[in-house]
């Protein structure tokens, strides 16, 4: 893969400061397994950099990855062939995002705490921006359930371009989107600082990390789209996550930190980044990883694809 350069730019005090949620670190001796996840003989690989704060990594049907720079207020493309581009500018600063199957790029755009689904050619559509007659506090990353519906986590971390300093919702939780469009509901209570979220290709699981907490919390999906049997799945918060085929679920923060199914740790990847802070499978096979981290996006290749066709 070749590596360009983007324009320098410096990182916000306030995305620095992210860097230092509380995210509990499980201890190196636990990695047991690097080998059943990192494709043979291959290594982190730095794509580009030069960014403000990357976020919000997903691949469409043909595998470019689209991810944010969201101080610079920009969604950016590598495609396929190895080469960076802006997608759109301005993007709403859009943080955690996913392609639907639709080919429709839903995006947590926290301007303006709404969450857009964005066209092809870039012009977008408001799906949410209020509940109950409150504005949402900012939605921050999103999964599309293989129904329609969304799952999106809605913390609240003061950005420069609000002109308010409390949490409009008075709690941080997950909300759900319905597949139509018309109905959004809390789906949660007891959260503290929800982040991260995946869900299963099946639409049976979601996982949802508490950065805060320093927890990553599952789900069984209802029939009805509601949360039930609530279950520890490790002792660690994320900022982002995804999931591969094998059903290994990938953690962020210091680095990338992967766990199978039983919730043990078994890889950590090390990024030369202060913060790694999202994750998403993309390329023609689907089995690389990409990996935004603070001023870069890395990627490396991995022994089995991801699992869900846009992360």
């Amino acid at each position: 893969m070749s590596t360009t350069q983007a324009q320098p730019a410096s990182a916000p005090a306030h995305l620095l400061a992210l860097a230092w949620c509380l995210v509990a670190v499980p201890a190196l001796a636990q990695i047991r397994e690097v080998n059943a996840v990192i494709a043979p003989g291959a290594t982190l690989e730095k794509l580009a950099g030069g960014f403000a704060f990357t976020e919000g990594p997903t691949s469409d049907a043909a595998g470019n990855v689209f991810f944010t720079d969201q101080p610079n207020n920009r969604i950016l493309r590598w495609s396929v062939e190895g080469t960076l581009s802006t997608f759109l500018q301005p993007a709403g600063r859009a943080n955690g995002m996913f392609f639907d199957a639709r080919g429709q790029l839903i995006a947590c755009a926290d301007e303006k705490t709404e969450l857009w689904s964005i066209a092809p050619d870039g012009t977008h559509t408001v799906l949410a921006r209020a509940h109950e007659g409150k504005r949402l506090n900012g939605p921050n990353d999103v999964w599309v359930a293989p129904d329609g519906a969304m799952y999106f986590t809605d913390p609240f971390y003061k950005r420069p371009w609000w002109d308010y300093e409390v949490a409009p919702q008075g709690t941080a939780q997950v909300y759900r989107l319905s597949a139509d469009r018309k109905t959004l509901t809390r789906v949660t209570t007891d959260l503290v600082k929800p982040n991260g979220i995946i869900g299963t290709p099946d639409g049976r699981v979601l996982y949802v990390a508490d950065i805060e907490a320093g927890r990553t919390w599952g789900f069984d999906i209802q029939p009805d789209g509601s949360l039930g049997n609530k279950r520890l799945f490790c002792e660690m918060g994320s900022d982002g996550m995804t999931l591969d085929e094998a059903g290994h679920l990938y953690l962020t923060g210091k680095g990338v930190f992967v766990f199978n199914r039983s919730g043990r740790q078994v890889a950590h990847i090390e990024v030369p980044e202060a913060w790694t802070a999202n994750v998403s499978f993309g390329g023609r096979d689907h089995r690389t990883l990409f990996i935004t981290a603070s001023t870069g996006l890395y990627a490396i290749r991995l022994q089995h694809r991801g699992a869900n066709a846009a992360k």
